[in-house]
């Protein structure tokens, strides 16, 4: 036998073939790492997968561009109306207190009048609305409207009654 077939060498050739067949195996029954123990449930889309981190609730969009796989993460709107949610109160209350402090504080309201001792009549008597009752002149006026808009009521109808179609 030649040195190069050897069998020492032939047996080392057959092993470290092995060996690597052997190491492809096993790298394809590994799982994928972005697997990482079922962390990540994928969903196929037209465009990719979608992908659902199963510990956090993050999703993100994976696709191939071209230069590989890229996974961007998909805009959460729930944090972001919460987020506005949590902006808009804090306003408020900001708000309520600027408007507070720029109005004095008033006494409570209540249905009674409050009681004073020696002024009582003269606060009242500034408290009274007087509402004047009407003139003779007043009356006069509005009597004759009344009677003129009665005459016109009446003409109108002695017309409709004269003409026969119903027509005014």
């Amino acid at each position: 036998m030649s040195p190069a077939t050897s069998p020492s060498r032939v047996f080392l050739f057959v092993g470290a073939l092995a060996l690597c067949l052997g190491s492809i195996g096993a790298a394809a029954a590994d799982p994928a790492p972005s697997a990482e123990n079922g962390r990540y449930a994928l969903s196929p889309t037209a465009d990719g997968v979608l992908r659902l981190d199963t510990r956090t609730g993050a999703i993100s969009t994976c696709s191939n561009g071209g230069h590989g796989w890229a996974c961007y993460a998909a805009p959460d709107e729930r944090k972001a109306m919460d987020d506005e949610i949590g902006r808009l109160q804090a306003e408020n209350e900001k708000l309520k207190a600027e408007l507070a402090a720029q109005r004095p504080a008033e006494p409570p309201k209540t249905g009674a009048l409050p009681k004073t001792d020696q002024g009582a009549s003269k606060s009242q008597a500034e408290r009274k609305i007087e509402i004047p009752l009407p003139s003779a002149a007043d009356v006069a006026r509005v009597e004759s409207l009344l009677q003129h808009a009665w005459r016109r009521l009446l003409d109108m109808a002695k017309g409709v009654q004269s003409d026969g179609s119903g027509k005014i």
